[in-house]
């Protein structure tokens, strides 16, 4: 194997989690190297405008917020390599991870492989994602002041997110394919007590509706369809959130590391630690409660200092 194949710290996946532990890792001379995977920058690489996150106060675009961490981060001597992971071996040091046929190791592995949120999996879904289409409402329900929206969900999560967007939308629509609600008994008597919120219930999304023209995409409805007549309806609106859940990354170690039911890395508590000594773990692939890009960025934080102490106290 190659020499430059060898990393003292590797970080798989990128995002701001995966980003802020190469900045952090790089300033403290470790080389980090970032396999940035099947989607480099994460999931804000398909956010439009972001003005939640600290230091640009006129807001950014989610693309160019990771291009200037990823730039920061090379400044320091950090090395993305846009290639996936598809293979790795914890079971002894230094560890080894694959990409298809090519094999690099590592003393310290940082896994920022994030979660990715269920969508629909319609063409007019993928076609107005970020043009009225999102699957975060604590991140984009702030652009919908007065407007109508749709939220597709039946569970707490949906539940939660249509009560927060009646902050700043004039309606809201939940869309569930059943009559009945998985969500808490409590959740759902709040949802219904709001006034601000609709039922449209045995419905699911059948096609997005919007403009584009010269480029400029705008959601302008959405067609529903009955689950139970297959009955097509037409709802106004110029947001949907989809509210069905979130898949942690991280089929790859299955087996390998500890996960809760639902395949969150499980990290000891009040750290990245993960089960095996000398991996850890950061951002949304280990957090199922708040999923903001500060937070990913702040465990990226705390997995480059952990892992930087654990090398230190090897050597």
């Amino acid at each position: 194997m190659p020499e430059n194949n060898h990393h003292r710290i590797a970080i798989i996946g990128s995002g701001p989690a995966g980003l802020t532990a190469a900045l952090y890792t790089g300033r403290a001379n470790f080389n980090p190297v970032i396999f940035e995977g099947m989607q480099p920058g994460g999931q804000l690489t398909i956010t439009t405008e972001i003005e939640n996150y600290p230091g640009f106060e006129h807001g950014i675009q989610g693309p160019e917020l990771m291009d200037i961490m990823r730039a920061q981060a090379a400044r320091f001597g950090a090395v993305s390599h846009y290639k996936e992971i598809t293979k790795v071996d914890f079971s002894k040091r230094p560890f080894t991870l694959h990409s298809y046929e090519e094999v690099h190791t590592a003393d310290a592995v940082i896994i920022s492989t994030g979660a990715s949120a269920k969508l629909l999996n319609i063409e007019s879904e993928t076609k107005f994602m970020g043009y009225g289409v999102s699957a975060c409402a604590t991140c984009d329900g702030f652009f919908f002041k007065g407007q109508k929206i749709l939220v597709v969900g039946g569970g707490d999560t949906a539940m939660e997110e249509a009560n927060y967007l009646t902050k700043f939308a004039s309606e809201v629509t939940l869309v569930h394919r059943r009559s009945e609600f998985r969500a808490s008994k409590i959740m759902t008597e709040r949802t219904k007590k709001n006034p601000k919120i609709k039922f449209a219930v045995n419905k699911v999304v059948h096609e997005v509706l919007g403009t584009d023209e010269n480029g400029r995409k705008s959601m302008t409805g959405a067609v529903l369809k009955d689950t139970v007549t297959g009955e097509l309806t037409t709802a106004e609106a110029t947001g949907l959130f989809i509210a069905i859940g979130h898949q942690p990354n991280t089929s790859l170690f299955k087996g390998i590391l500890d996960m809760d039911e639902t395949g969150y890395l499980i990290v000891k508590p009040g750290t990245t630690y993960t089960n095996i000594e000398g991996v850890f773990a950061a951002g949304d692939v280990a957090d199922k409660n708040y999923r903001q890009a500060i937070t990913a960025a702040g465990s990226g934080c705390m997995a480059a200092l952990d892992a930087e102490r654990w090398l230190e106290a090897q050597e």
